[in-house]
Formats: structure tokens, C-alpha cells, sequence
């Protein structure tokens, strides 16, 4: 316990040079499997996304579909290739992803999760701008339940006088 600073007197010393000697992390190291790709797994509201990135050409796979067919709406293809533009390797690597629950929102929504959090595992130098756009950080809004006595979450049902 003597190479941490506990106190004034201990970051003096680190000040001089002398005694105190202070504990530099060791930087990440890169999670891969034995194909070379990294995963990581993906969430947005109801959706769950596994997601596979290896180095490749830049083609997107959404449960055996390719991204255009799978997420047909424009603004759904923005939202997946958001963290390869941050990251600025767009076209370098291949995603295969597989999503159950949810909306196609929701799923868009969880597939970029999945794929900032791989990329982050493949190259740690990454981590920095992912988190600052903050694509590392679940969503976590999700719907609000239905309360009894009410007719969905906050609407009451409505009201009459006679």
C-alpha cells in the first residue's frame, strides 16, 4: 500500500521525486477470438443484438440479410453506420449480427450498441471517441408499464359527469 498517495505528506514526496512511487495503468489490450473477430452484445428498449466485427470490406449482416433489405428505412442504415464514421473505419470491417425483440427501431438502436462496443474490444485506441459521441452507453429508456386503474401507462380513462 505504500506505492499509492493516501495523504498530503505522500503527494509531496511524489512532488520532490523521492520515496512514492505512483501505479500507471496498464493500457487495454485487444479482445479477439480465435477468428480474429470480436463480439459483444448489443441493447436498445425490448432489442437484443449479438454482434461478430472482423476486418473485411464493410458489408453489414442483419440476421442472414444484408442491412438494406433488413432495415429497409434510410435513417435505420444511418444509425449503424454511426460508429464506424466516429471511429473513422468505415469500410474496414465486416459485421454479422443477429436481433430478437423489439422494433426495428429498437433493433437498429441495439445493433449500433453492439457494434461500438466491438469495435472498442478489436481496438481499444477507439474507446475515446466512441465514448465521447457516446455510443458505449445503453440507452436505458425503455416503455413505461401500464398502471391499473388507468387506461395505458398516465391516460385515465375519460371522464363523464353523467
Amino acid at each position: 500500500m505504500s506505492d499509492q498517495i493516501n495523504s498530503l505528506e505522500d503527494l509531496a514526496a511524489v512532488a520532490e521525486g523521492t520515496e512514492a512511487v505512483v501505479e500507471v495503468a496498464a493500457p487495454r489490450e485487444p479482445v479477439r477470438d480465435d477468428l480474429g473477430r470480436s463480439y459483444a452484445t448489443g441493447k436498445r428498449k425490448d432489442a437484443v443484438a449479438r454482434v461478430w466485427i472482423k476486418p473485411g470490406s464493410g458489408k453489414v449482416t442483419v440476421n442472414g440479410k444484408d442491412q438494406d433489405v433488413y432495415f429497409a428505412r434510410p435513417v435505420l442504415q444511418l444509425i449503424l453506420r454511426q460508429p464506424m464514421q466516429v471511429a473513422g473505419v468505415e469500410g474496414e470491417f465486416d459485421v454479422v449480427a443477429t436481433v430478437k425483440g423489439g422494433g426495428l427501431t429498437g433493433q437498429a438502436g441495439a445493433v449500433k450498441h453492439g457494434i461500438s462496443k466491438a469495435l472498442q474490444l478489436y481496438n481499444p485506441e477507439l474507446r475515446g471517441a466512441l465514448k465521447a459521441a457516446g455510443f458505449l452507453t445503453r440507452d436505458s429508456r425503455v416503455v413505461e408499464r401500464k398502471k391499473y386503474g388507468k387506461r395505458k401507462a398516465r391516460r385515465s380513462f375519460q371522464f363523464s359527469k353523467r
